[in-house]
């Protein structure tokens, strides 16, 4: 492989992003919430050699509009827990990363933290973690403790508008992810002594109370799990205005972004290193990986990608409408949108297969060997953490304090 690395990960989502996935030839919706299913998918994605995948996941059944139920039964409706199917996945996969969705603005960051620190222990090294605002009214009456700002039609028109009504959403949400890193740092990594012979499993001086106090939490730890192999699993964020452009330079390693085209990428990256600068983040220290998120429909050809594409739409009974940008093609032209979109300064891509498992294996099995033979894709594993991946280096403990010398 030459050249700086080329990241690439899949979004899976019940049968495909698609709505019509589940109904397409090949599809198994019969199985979307058994283990057996989700395993299939994440090994045939480790055998592509991926980075990571991320697991999707809501508070409420889904719905078309973003901001409101509906009452369609016509599509996929209902999931299971993302972190607790990640750590069921840990144990059958050796290598890929595990990035599921959890949400912050009715979730203790408190146990999220701790669960994300267990499904890195779980899979050695290979955790992740999307936080995910709630922004519907709706998701908010199913908890009955607080309400959410109710988003309109005109809002969800303008990317920028719904980032400014949900500005307080995306501070919580930075608040969360700073105690739960407080919280993953809470140990240093050689508080176990585990000594049968003096009786001393702890060095009780080596675990911190974090006393983080803020309009939203106040959380004095520390965590009831020991420091974990990456020591802070990744945090990875999806992006579409200036807020959660924000969100991400305060908060993130990873962010996944939706660029139109080659143009969109240029601007966007732009706006994004203004939100990093000013944040005021180091990126010599702490580096922001930027992904384009895609949509693929792919075929041999590009008459049956095509096809294929209006068969799925058919089966929907609309057009498909994403927020990301739709690829339709051969994998062989994916690889020349991605080498074209990388060039712009993107470090890597986040593929949505439009249907499981066709996408996906079209991914694995055809634009991955595609990018092997031009000398941008891994050829093998080399790492065994998602850092080690990412090639972000493993933090130490805030808390700990540096050796005399």
């Amino acid at each position: 492989m030459t050249g700086t690395p080329f990241h690439l990960a899949v979004a899976l989502d019940g049968a495909g992003w698609h709505p019509g996935a589940w109904r397409a030839a090949g599809a198994r919706p019969g199985e979307l919430f058994s283990a057996g299913y989700w395993t299939d998918l994440v090994t045939e994605a480790e055998r592509g050699l991926l980075d990571f995948v991320t697991l999707e996941d809501t508070l409420a059944p889904q719905s078309e509009p973003f901001h409101r139920p509906d009452d369609r039964t016509d599509r996929v409706r209902g999931t299971v827990d993302a972190v607790l199917l990640a750590a069921r996945l840990a144990p059958v996969t050796r290598r890929i990363g595990l990035v599921p969705t959890a949400n912050v603005t009715h979730t203790e960051p408190f146990h999220v933290g701790i669960g994300i620190a267990t499904l890195d222990h779980a899979s050695e090294g290979r955790a992740g973690w999307r936080p995910q605002i709630a922004s519907r009214a709706s998701d908010a009456a199913l908890f009955g403790r607080r309400t959410t700002p109710q988003l309109t039609d005109d809002d969800i028109r303008d990317p920028e508008a719904i980032a400014r009504r949900l500005r307080p959403l995306f501070a919580e949400a930075a608040d969360a992810v700073e105690v739960a890193r407080r919280l993953w740092d809470s140990w240093e990594d050689d508080a176990e002594i585990r000594d049968a012979a003096t009786g001393r499993f702890i060095d009780r001086d080596k675990l911190h109370h974090i006393d983080f106090e803020g309009p939203h939490f106040r959380v004095r730890g520390p965590s009831i799990v020991p420091r974990s192999p990456q020591g802070q699993p990744v945090v990875a964020s999806l992006a579409h205005a200036s807020v959660p452009y924000a969100f991400a330079a305060a908060a993130s390693d990873v962010v996944f972004l939706t660029p139109r085209d080659r143009a969109g990428v240029a601007r966007i990256l732009a706006e994004v290193d203004e939100a990093v600068e000013a944040a005021g983040r180091d990126l010599a220290a702490r580096p922001l990986l930027r992904f384009a998120d895609l949509v693929v429909v792919l075929g041999d050809t590009a008459a049956a990608a095509a096809e294929r594409g209006a068969r799925l739409d058919d089966l929907a009974g609309a057009p498909l409408a994403s927020d990301a940008a739709v690829f339709t093609g051969t994998p062989a032209g994916l690889a020349d949108l991605l080498e074209d979109w990388r060039a712009e300064g993107l470090d890597g891509f986040r593929l949505r297969p439009a249907a499981l498992p066709h996408d996906l294996s079209a991914v694995t099995g055809t634009l991955v060997p595609e990018l092997q033979r031009r000398g941008v894709f891994r050829t093998e594993y080399t790492s065994t953490t998602l850092r080690g991946h990412l090639g972000l280096a493993r933090p130490a403990s805030r808390y700990a304090v540096p050796a005399a010398g």
